[in-house]
């Protein structure tokens, strides 16, 4: 079924965020890694996982719609120096891909594209989801200041 080319091309805009998102999240995952922080690793980690779960959907939509799925170009990563700055760096990226979603998914309606619609409003859930994770660890870390924060990501 030959897609509308602006849904096509707004899927492959989509598709760079989800990859720019999955090389941000490998990095900051390693980097907690090397510093101990192994709860932070594993969260960061899964959530790459679910980043690639994401593209890989995209790109099932983006070839059924009889598009050509790009999948050389990422964005520009934003690799904190520490926690903190990581997560500040990846709320920033969620919400931008939250509006990006948002936005696509009124283009799918005014398309009359259900199916596509409903495969965004999926991710855009999970991108809320990555959201709502970030800003409770960002307000951990207000609140117990960031020295005792990090004390509770390491594993015992």
């Amino acid at each position: 079924m030959k897609g509308d080319e602006k849904i096509l091309k707004t899927l492959n805009e989509l598709l760079k965020d989800e990859l720019t998102a999955i090389v941000q999240y490998v990095v900051h995952a390693e980097m907690c890694a090397d510093w101990g922080y192994e709860r932070l690793h594993e969260a960061i980690e899964k959530r790459s996982r679910q980043e690639m779960k994401h593209a890989e959907s995209l790109i099932e939509r983006i070839i059924f719609l009889e598009g050509t799925p790009i999948v050389s170009q990422v964005g520009d990563v934003h690799v904190g120096p520490d926690v903190q700055t990581q997560l500040q760096s990846d709320l920033n990226a969620e919400m931008g891909a939250i509006q990006a979603y948002n936005k696509a998914i009124q283009l799918a309606m005014d398309l009359n594209d259900s199916v596509t619609r409903d495969l965004l409003e999926s991710i855009a859930k999970d991108e809320d989801d990555h959201i709502n994770w970030i800003e409770e660890q960002l307000a951990q870390i207000e609140q117990m200041g960031l020295p005792m924060y990090l004390t509770t990501q390491t594993k015992d």
